[in-house]
Formats: structure tokens, sequence, C-alpha cells
């Protein structure tokens, strides 16, 4: 898909934070993403990698959304927002979109509704159309007019497929804050917390109070008071971030007494910092909530009031609700009740494990996805072929019929994916995690011990859809000169193998997370000695995955069926016709026959990312098909109930391992 997003932040810089990660979501998703924005650019906020269009900045003075500012601090006039309206409309008709989504409006930015409308009317009127989504956060802001709520609800009624709410309903539904209609309610698709964090695990030992105030002015009262409490408690460590939007003046007027290093920028590691703080002092803004939730720090929240705001104040009680954080309201804030809240939660027991969902960027363009698949095949509207899925490969549509065909009989198709060779984080590794994610296709990702890197310890422990298997020790090849290459064949003594296999289950554990690690044996090469695949259970392994072969008592069983990698050729693609009639022949023949994808991300080239990509996009999406995760696949109930004794067959498409 092609997907524009449109944003304009005129405050803080939350809004535009979270455009950027679901731009980014997209793009690793193998998707192309556009992002238009509005606001003033935000040095916190990544752009590498992204495709940008800025229009020229507004912003506003305190809390006055209806009267937004242009670049020189003067009232936006009407050339201004002409121009701007123009740039929108001509980024539209270049990047020809295949989803346009408004961030905010039509349920805010009420002041912009002249460009907002032009662009989704612009939208509606393409051939094929777009699909025309609005984003917006767990909370908003509902105005006290009724007449305005019900324009926000007759736009989404007339011009918009879907409303993406980027938060959790278990935490706090939208319609605490918004009154919403049955027909906007049957709209929404919640996505979970959007958080594109850094992975950033709890220290053991926690010191020190750090407070942040967001990016722009509007937590000048928090630093004042933050600085204030430092100088009366100062053995409390405390580090105080002020905003890249706080003017430098303000800056050096609150910090001008305090030891160096006590009061600086914003800085990049923030979560880092969070996560080894005794305690956060912090408003309550969409992506502080996030860092916190992420972090499990202990929390003191004082959430923006101003000008009638009350978004930070319903987060922060729903998180002190939980007993998640301590919440001090903005009209008490002073450094002694700052003091105050500080020492009493210093004291209270840490945060309890909170279960709500920060899986919200990849969750979005999987949503995203399904709709489009769903728009383009719906009754009485004429399906638009991809270009790559239907054009250039047809195939494609004889492996969809193959499916549709199995949901008719009612029979279920199953898929699982095994990724080879990991060994460090790398872009590479990137776009294949971030495909998995946004299909919400779990994976089982085939580590070389030997070669593994801190980094991608640290990388498994923030992809909630990977799980990790032992491939190998080495990956060196002990066959003799002009046989196959293989690790662990017939060429060697069994107890040089069993050494060898249980030194990788052994490293593996060393280097990689417990929770992500799979005891799970991937033979380089796809090749075993039979009595070392006997001897895999003696040896701590609970299953064996390689080419289609016979079952092993105790282990369960799961074999790659479905190599796209041409090995004995270009290494690029293989003949994707004769990949997916393959496919679509041994579903029609025996659909119970599982599909099992077999990728090597460290070698992909563009034509095999996106034929994995379009294959995923109907795979993940079609109702005849179920996704298996690799745990549920290899757990030990399904060596002790026997299932073990059952491998997974497939057909001969595996090449190479």
């Amino acid at each position: 898909m092609r997907v524009l997003i449109a944003v304009t932040h005129l405050l803080g810089a939350g809004h535009l934070t979270r455009a950027a990660a679901l731009a980014r979501a997209f793009a690793a998703a193998g998707h192309e993403a556009l992002l238009v924005s509005g606001g003033r650019p935000a040095p916190m906020v990544r752009a590498e990698g992204l495709r940008w269009v800025q229009l020229p900045p507004l912003h506003v003075a305190g809390t006055d959304f209806a009267r937004p500012l242009g670049p020189d601090g003067g009232p936006a006039d009407a050339a201004l927002l002409a121009q701007r309206r123009a740039l929108l409309l001509d980024a539209l008709a270049d990047f020809a979109p295949d989803a346009v989504i408004t961030e905010l409006f039509p349920f805010g930015r009420r002041a912009l509704a002249a460009e907002f409308l032009a662009l989704v009317e612009a939208a509606q009127a393409r051939e094929p159309r777009p699909l025309v989504l609005a984003s917006v956060r767990d909370i908003l802001v509902a105005s006290a007019k009724p007449e305005r709520i019900a324009q926000a609800h007759a736009r989404v009624a007339q011009l918009y497929d879907a409303v993406l709410v980027h938060g959790d309903p278990a935490l706090v539904p939208l319609d605490a804050s918004w009154p919403l209609d049955a027909g906007t309610a049957q709209k929404l698709r919640y996505t979970g917390y959007v958080d594109e964090g850094m992975a950033a695990v709890p220290e053991t030992a926690r010191s020190g109070v750090l407070v942040a105030a967001g990016s722009g002015p509007a937590g000048l009262g928090l630093l004042r008071a933050a600085a204030e409490a430092a100088r009366l408690q100062p053995g409390l460590g405390w580090r105080i971030l002020a905003g890249h939007g706080v003017p430098e003046s303000d800056l050096a007027a609150i910090g001008h007494d305090l030891p160096d290093g006590t009061i600086e920028r914003a800085r990049p590691d923030y979560r880092a910092l969070l996560a080894g703080a005794a305690l956060s002092v912090s408003q309550c803004g969409y992506n502080t909530a996030i860092d916190l939730l992420a972090s499990a720090t202990p929390a003191v929240l004082v959430p923006f009031e101003a000008g009638g705001e009350t978004e930070q104040r319903l987060r922060a009680e729903c998180l002190a609700g939980r007993g998640l954080a301590r919440v001090l309201p903005e009209a008490e804030l002073t450094a002694a009740s700052l003091l105050q809240a500080v020492e009493a939660q210093l004291q209270a027991a840490p945060p309890a494990p909170h279960g709500i969902d920060l899986g919200g960027a990849a969750r979005t363009v999987a949503i995203v996805d399904d709709l489009f698949l769903q728009s383009r095949t719906a009754p009485g509207r004429v399906r638009v072929p991809s270009p790559v899925r239907e054009r250039a490969h047809p195939a494609f549509a004889l492996l969809r019929n193959a499916l549709d065909e199995a949901g008719t009989r009612f029979q279920r198709v199953r898929f699982w994916w095994r990724d080879d060779d990991a060994v460090v984080a790398s872009p590479a590794l990137d776009r294949l995690i971030g495909l998995a994610e946004a299909h919400r296709v779990p994976i089982l990702l085939a580590a070389i011990p030997a070669g593994i890197e801190p980094s991608l310890g640290a990388r498994l422990a923030s992809a909630k859809t990977v799980r990790a298997a032992v491939h190998g020790l080495a990956h060196h090849n002990h066959a003799p000169p002009g046989e196959k290459q293989a690790e662990f064949g017939p060429h060697r003594p069994l107890d040089a193998l069993r050494d060898d296999a249980a030194a990788g289950l052994r490293i593996a554990r060393e280097r990689l997370p417990g929770s992500a690690l799979l005891p799970v044996f991937v033979p380089p090469w796809n090749r075993l000695a039979p009595d070392l695949a006997a001897a895999l259970p003696g040896l701590g392994y609970r299953g064996l995955s390689s080419v289609p072969g016979p079952a092993i008592p105790g282990l369960a069983r799961a074999d790659a069926t479905l190599d796209p990698i041409d090995w004995r050729g270009t290494r690029s693609l293989r003949d994707p016709e004769v990949l997916l009639r393959d496919v679509a022949a041994g579903l029609a023949s025996d659909p119970a026959r599982p599909i099992g994808l077999l990728t090597h991300h460290r070698v992909h080239d563009d034509a095999i990312w996106s034929f994995i990509g379009d294959l995923l996009s109907i795979l993940a999406a079609h109702p005849a098909v179920t996704l298996v995760d690799p745990q549920t696949l290899f757990s030990a109930a399904a060596v002790d109930s026997g299932a073990a004794a059952s491998t997974l067959p497939g057909s001969s498409a595996v090449r190479n391992g």
C-alpha cells in the first residue's frame, strides 16, 4: 500500500511523534508511507527513512487552538492557509495513496477543517478511492457544544471508513472522554498504544528522581517547582529534563544555581534514564504514559490542565486507579507539595504488571492492511489488482482461490514461519520483525549460537511476535569434499555431534532472553544425522525443524516447506509462478497440509521482500488460515501428548537451510 498521513501539531510534539511512529511502522512492513506535517519541526522526532512533506508550519500561543499562528508568529491568514491546502492536495495527487489518514481530525483541529476537508474530499473523488481513516489518541477533548460533536460524527459517517483509536480500552475506552453515537462506535478500531521506544529493562538498583516536562513551554510550572524542590532536598538525586521548545532564557533562570547536570535538555535516551530512576515526575501526555508503562517506573504525575484541558488529567487518573502512579493536580503544584508527593511515592509499593497493550504501531498497519484488502474485494466494488500480487504474479489469484475453496469446505489451512541464520540486530532483521508484527504472524528465528551478538538478545527482548531456536552451533561445514554441506551430518562421531548440539543450546541460553528462546534444534543446511536426531531429547531439546522427515520420539517436529530463494541459481526470488502454483495445488489436493515458510533475512533482495510481504498479506488476512505460533507448535504439551509422533508434512520446495 501507499499510505499518506496528515498531521498538524500545534502545541507539543506528541501528535507528530505518534504519526511518525506509524509512518515508520508502515515502511517497516514493506509499504510506502508519506508523512505530511503542518506543525513546527521537532528535533526529537526521528525523520530518517521517512518520506516527508513539510507544510508552512503553524503553532498556537498558550492553548488558543482556535487562532493558529504562522511561521512569523502572526495570525495565519487566508493566503497562508490557501498555500497549505494547495501543497496538501499536490502531495495527494503526486503520491496517489491507497489510504489517507488524518490525525485528530474530524474530532479536533476545527480551525484547520478547511484543509483537512479539502484533502478528504479530494481523496473521495479519486479512482480507485483510497481508504479514508481518522487516527486519534486514547483520550479526546470533547467540545461543550453538542452541535460540534454532532458535526464530527456526521463527518465520520459521510467521509471515513474507520477510526483508529491508539489506546487500550482496558485502561480507558474512547467513550470515557468523547460521547460516541452508534455509527461512530461501529467504526472504531482499537490498536493498542503506539510505542516505538527502545526496550529498556528496569535496573535492579534504581536511584534518583527523573523529571520531564514535555517538549514545549507548557511544562514551565513543573520545571520551576522541580528545580526548587531540588534545592530543598538535593539528596534525592534530581535530574530535570526540559523540552527543546522551552526558551533558553527560561531554562537558564530556572537552573541558575543548581549543580551541573541537574537540569538539561531532553535526551534521546530518556527511556533508558527512566528505567534506572527510582521515581519519575512528569506530566501525563500520551508518549510519557507509554514510557512509564514500558519501563515500570513509579511515578508522580502532574497533568497539564491549562485552558480547560482534560486529556492528561483523565489519563493520569486512570493510571493512578490501577496503582501505577500518584496524581498531583497542576493547581496544587508547589515545591513543597511536589516533595510531599515524591516522598510518599518513593515509600509506596512498586507498580504491579499492568498488561496494557503497547503494540499499537504494528497492529495499526495490520488493521489498515485488512481494511484495504476488504475494500478491494467488497461486494459491488471493482477489485483493483495489486501490481505485485496479481498482475506480475497471477498465481497469487490461484492461491487466494485455493484458500477460498478450503474455506467453503470449513477446512483450516495452517501456516507458520521460520527464518534462519540470525546473529545480530540489523536493518534487515528490523524489516523481518516489522513484517511479522504488521501481519500479526509469529515467527521462529533460528539463531547461530556461536555468532550471537548482544544486540540480537536486546532486539528479541522487545519483539513480541518472535521466538528463537538453536541453529546448530557455528554453521560450519564438516562434510567431506564433494558432499553436500552439513554441520551435523553423519560424517563425524556421534559424541562430537552430541557435544556440539549441547553447546549450541547452552550458548543460546546464555546469550538470548529466556522468554524468547525455545529449545528447538534447527540443523544448518537442514541436514541431520539420524542418530543425533534420536539423541536430541536427552540433550534438553523439545523440538526439531528441518525439511520434511520422519517423526522423532520425544520431539515436537514442524518442518519448513516453502523456500522462495533460488539457492542454486540467481540467489534471488525463485519463479513465483512455480512457487505459488505448487502451494495452490497442494492446498487443492490436501488443505490439511500446513504451509511452512522458510526465509533468510540476511540475504533477501527487494524481489524476495516483496514476495514475502504479498504472501503474508493474503495468508494473514484470509479467514480460512490459522496462524500457528512456534511456542504452541513446539510446546512440551505437544510432546507429552504424543504430538511429536506426527511431523508436519510438506512439499519438497525447500532448497536450502
